[in-house]
């Protein structure tokens, strides 16, 4: 079984308006709900064998906190310019690329992008995967490059505001 959790960024500062959307960065409520979220997630036990980023520096900055709260090696985090703003067929073939020694992974990126994914990936409807929010799929599968021969399950979810009051 290969477990995959998608991830979207925290909540971005957009106070600096000449900044690029590819360097805005996290702002406080972003920081607050990502050291939350990945704390809840090392509290259930996860741990993650890769992490995966968009270059962006929110997601960036997403998944370092993650890594830190989950005791995975921040040099070890690969980022992927292909995450940054993708569609659903882009992140299909960013995950058939992860090694199959991997079983447990996590995708740091965008939307609508990563709603769409899990949707079709699942053959589930949800409209918004909210900032910070987490989706946990389980496929039935021993490699990755087969995860998307059946739909994935849906086996978890934690959005911020269901852990911070």
């Amino acid at each position: 079984m290969k477990k995959l959790f998608i991830v979207r960024h925290a909540k971005s500062d957009w106070e600096n308006g000449t900044l690029k959307d590819v360097d805005r960065p996290l702002n406080q409520r972003g920081y607050n709900a990502a050291y939350s979220v990945s704390l809840y997630l090392k509290q259930k036990g996860i741990s993650p064998d890769l992490m995966v980023s968009s270059p962006a520096t929110r997601a960036i900055s997403t998944c370092l906190i993650f890594a830190r709260e989950l005791n995975y090696p921040e040099k070890n985090v690969d980022i992927f310019s292909s995450v940054y703003l993708s569609d659903f067929s882009t992140l299909q073939e960013v995950v058939r690329q992860f090694p199959d020694e991997v079983n447990t992974a996590m995708l740091f990126g965008h939307n609508p992008g990563l709603t769409d994914f899990f949707n079709e990936v699942t053959n589930s409807k949800i409209d918004n995967l909210p900032t910070c929010g987490v989706l946990e799929i389980h496929f039935n599968a021993e490699s990755w490059k087969k995860t998307f021969d059946d739909f994935g399950k849906m086996h978890s979810h934690v959005f911020p505001k269901e852990i911070i009051s």
